[in-house]
């Protein structure tokens, strides 16, 4: 369950990012990755939070904002998940939203790149550890996934 209540928040933060592509790159490659990485997560948020309302489990709020981390204080006190999972920083999530052209893109893939090796290692956690064999197929899938982005991401950044 804590896989999923972290994982919200980290797949809400990634839409963000990808939603601030429109309108500050150029790149057709960004701009793709991007509408593929929000797509992609969107509907993966959609099912984690349907779960945690089967389960009568809480549900992560959504007043993170630009770069927040809602809904993940408690008992980790918004620390180490937020370092750990390559949540961005407010501030960082306000560099990115005031760049544009090829210096965004750089911002944007470098920090999307972190923020994707975040989810890589909280989903590997949780195929060690985890139980639930829907949460377990998940993690897999976020691994698969993030794992052939962060590579087109290494090869995009070679060329910004």
């Amino acid at each position: 369950m804590a896989f999923v209540q972290g994982m919200i928040p980290h797949h809400r933060q990634a839409v963000e990012m990808a939603d601030l592509v429109a309108g500050r790159s150029q790149n057709a490659q960004v701009i793709d990755l991007a509408a593929r990485i929000g797509g992609g997560q969107q509907p993966e948020i959609d099912m984690m939070v349907g779960w945690l309302q089967e389960w009568g489990a809480e549900v992560p709020a959504e007043d993170g904002g630009m770069g927040g981390m809602g809904g993940m204080g408690g008992m980790d006190h918004g620390g180490d998940m937020g370092a750990m999972g390559g949540m961005m920083t407010p501030e960082q999530m306000q560099q990115l939203q005031g760049a544009s052209g090829p210096t965004f893109d750089r911002m944007f893939l470098e920090m999307m790149t972190e923020h994707h090796r975040g989810a890589v290692e909280m989903a590997q956690t949780e195929l060690q550890d985890g139980a639930d064999p829907d949460a377990l197929a998940l993690a897999q899938k976020i691994i698969d996934t993030q794992q052939v982005e962060i590579t087109e991401m290494d090869t995009l950044l070679q060329q910004v």
